[in-house]
C-alpha cells in the first residue's frame, strides 16, 4: 500500500518537502504513475534526485465528492497529486476546478525555481497562466493520432509550443515530425535499464501462471489497445497452433470481448514491473505484433531494447522505430504478414543465439535512462544557465538517441 494522505485544496500550499533545497519539478503527466512502468517513471524516479518532482495526474471522479487533491509519496522519491472532482461536472468546470486545485498547491507564482514538465498537451487548459522558470514537453507519443483524439488537443499543443522552452520527442520518426516545430527539439528515443531485464538471462523458474503454458512461446508485454494488430495475432495462432502465445498487459480502449480466443492464447493480465524479468525468462521469441495504423506512426517502444536486454530474440511489425536502427542492424527479425511472422520466428529457431546476443549487447552498452535523464538534464541546465554540480566529466550528447544508435 502506498502512504497516502488526502487533503483538501487548501491544506497543503507547497509540495516542496521540508528542509529540501531542491528546485520543484512540476510534471502534468495523462498517465498514471502505478499503471504501467515506462518513460515518465523512468525519467521522472531519475530526475528527483535533482528536483522535488511532482506529478499531477487526471482527475478521479466520485459522487458527492468535494473537489480536492488527494497527495501521496511513492517510494521512487516522487510526489503524485489526483484531482478529486465530484460527479456530473462541465468541462467547462472540471477545467476550472482543476486550475484551482493547481494554483492553491503550486502557487501563481514561482517563489522559488521551478520547472514545468508536460506530457499531455491537454493540461495547458489549466495551467496556461501558472509561471515556471523553464518548461519542458517531453512529447513521447503522437497522441492526436490516437483514437478519440479532439482539435482541442491540438490547439493545446500548438500553444505547449509557444510556450516551452525545450521538446524532447519519444523517438526519432516522432523526432523528425516535430523538429521544425520548435527552435530547440531533441530526439530521446526509448531507453533501457538493462540490468532490470538481464535477470531473465538467469531465471529458471516460471511464475505460477505460467508454468503450465507449453513451449514454443512466444510473448508479449504492455498495454494492449488499438495499436495492437489483434487480427495479426489471430491468424500467426491458427497457422502454428501448437505455438502459444503468452500476453501480458492491461486492455484499455478496446473491449475485452474483442480479443480473440484460441487454446494457444494466454491473456494473463498486468503484471508489474519487477514481475517482467520472471516471465520474459521463459519465453522463446518475442512477438511485438503492432497494428500499423495512425496510433502506431510515430511510437518507439520501449519493450524493444527491453526483450534484447532479457535475451529475448524479437519479431515485429513494420515499426518504423523498430526497423531504424533495430531492423536494419539484424538485431529485431521485421514480418509484414502472419506467414512472415511464421517465416521469421522459425528463422530465430535455426540460428545460433549467442553471436545474435553479443550483437545485442554491444548496442544496449550504448545507452541508458541514466544516459538519457543526464543528456536531458544537462539541456535544461543550459537553458536556465546553472551548472551542473553532479554533471559527468565526460559530456554527454545534446542530441541523444541512446540507444538507437
Amino acid at each position: 500500500m502506498h502512504e497516502r494522505l488526502t487533503t483538501q485544496s487548501y491544506a497543503l500550499r507547497s509540495p516542496v518537502k521540508a528542509g529540501s533545497e531542491k528546485p520543484l519539478l512540476v510534471c502534468f503527466s495523462h498517465l498514471r504513475w502505478d499503471f504501467v512502468w515506462q518513460r515518465p517513471q523512468h525519467l521522472l524516479s531519475r530526475a528527483a534526485k535533482h528536483y522535488d518532482v511532482l506529478i499531477i495526474e487526471e482527475p478521479m471522479f466520485k459522487a458527492g465528492v468535494t473537489p480536492h487533491m488527494d497527495v501521496s509519496e511513492r517510494p521512487q522519491g516522487v510526489t503524485i497529486a489526483v484531482p478529486m472532482l465530484p460527479e456530473g461536472l462541465s468541462h467547462e468546470d472540471i477545467i476550472s476546478e482543476q486550475h484551482d486545485l493547481i494554483e492553491n498547491l503550486i502557487g501563481r507564482e514561482s517563489a522559488s525555481p521551478r520547472v514545468f514538465w508536460y506530457y499531455t498537451p491537454m493540461a495547458m487548459a489549466f495551467t496556461s497562466d501558472l509561471e515556471c522558470d523553464l518548461c519542458v514537453y517531453d512529447n513521447m507519443d503522437e497522441l492526436s493520432l490516437f483514437r478519440g483524439a479532439s482539435q482541442e488537443l491540438l490547439d493545446l499543443e500548438n500553444a505547449l509550443f509557444t510556450r516551452c522552452d525545450l521538446v524532447f520527442t519519444g523517438g526519432m520518426s516522432l523526432y523528425e515530425a516535430k523538429k521544425h516545430r520548435h527552435r530547440s527539439v531533441h530526439g530521446f528515443p526509448s531507453s533501457i535499464d538493462f540490468n532490470h531485464f538481464s535477470q531473465a538471462r538467469s531465471i529458471h523458474q516460471d511464475p505460477e501462471d505460467q508454468a503450465m503454458i507449453p513451449h514454443l512461446r512466444l510473448g508479449f508485454f504492455g498495454v494492449v489497445d488499438e495499436r495492437m494488430d489483434i487480427d495479426l495475432l489471430a491468424e500467426v495462432a491458427d497457422l502454428r497452433p501448437d505455438w502459444n502465445f503468452v500476453m501480458i498487459g492491461p486492455v484499455v480502449k478496446i473491449d475485452p470481448a474483442s480479443l480473440p480466443q484460441r487454446p494457444n492464447i494466454h491473456w494473463l493480465g498486468g503484471k508489474s514491473y519487477n514481475e517482467l524479468p520472471h516471465y520474459l525468462a521463459g519465453w522463446d521469441v518475442g512477438f511485438m505484433n503492432f497494428a500499423l495504423n495512425e496510433a502506431t506512426k510515430f511510437i518507439s517502444p520501449t519493450k524493444t531494447p527491453e526483450f534484447l536486454a532479457a535475451g529475448v530474440p524479437v519479431v515485429s511489425t513494420a515499426i518504423t522505430d523498430v526497423i531504424r536502427p533495430y531492423g536494419e542492424k539484424g538485431l529485431v527479425e521485421i514480418a509484414r504478414s502472419a506467414k512472415e511472422v511464421v517465416a521469421k520466428v522459425e528463422t530465430i529457431l535455426s540460428r545460433p543465439k549467442d553471436p545474435w546476443l553479443a550483437r545485442v549487447d554491444r548496442h544496449l552498452a550504448a545507452g541508458s535512462w541514466d544516459k538519457t535523464w543526464g543528456a536531458m538534464h544537462k539541456l535544461m541546465l543550459d537553458v536556465t544557465g546553472e551548472a551542473a554540480t553532479d554533471r559527468p566529466t565526460s559530456s554527454l550528447p545534446v542530441y541523444a538517441t541512446t540507444p538507437a544508435e
